[in-house]
């Protein structure tokens, strides 16, 4: 159904990783929103202001709605586990054999104490799950990544 037909625009959400303090008219930003009628340099300046306290060009996740009239809001998540998990392991990139025996399937260690502290982090982005359950899903993030967790 064409939206000229007088049928009401739906509300839409799109979804950015844009690194904190960064964000700029170009891609990824300029083109996502761009194309749904949001100035970009709107979201931009409003982005790197919400994200100033952040390590500069951390990557950050934002969530952004843009209504029928163009207005917009939007909501910043967490870093992505995988970033956390390869700092705190201090690798750039996860085994492309992860799970393998031996240590060719083995990328870097992470201590259980680092797999509670980004639990934590990642807990402000899901609500309802306890912090048992999600240690658990950080140490299956880490172990498909090659990322070994040690005592």
């Amino acid at each position: 159904m064409s939206k000229k037909g007088g049928a009401a625009a739906a509300t839409q959400l799109v979804k950015l990783l844009v690194p904190a303090g960064k964000a700029s008219a170009q891609p990824p930003v300029g083109p996502a929103l761009g194309s749904k009628g949001v100035k970009a340099m709107d979201f931009a300046k409003l982005f790197n202001e919400r994200t100033a306290h952040l390590e500069p060009g951390l990557p950050t996740p934002a969530v952004i709605t843009i209504s029928p009239d163009r207005t917009f809001t939007f909501t910043l998540r967490t870093p992505p586990t995988s970033l956390l998990l390869k700092r705190a392991a201090g690798i750039t990139t996860g085994s492309g054999r992860a799970g393998s025996t031996g240590s060719e399937g083995v990328a870097g260690t992470v201590s259980v104490k680092h797999i509670y502290e980004i639990a934590k982090i990642k807990m402000a982005d899901v609500k309802g799950v306890g912090e048992e359950k999600m240690c658990k899903v950080v140490a299956g993030s880490a172990r498909s990544m090659g990322i070994r967790i040690v005592r």
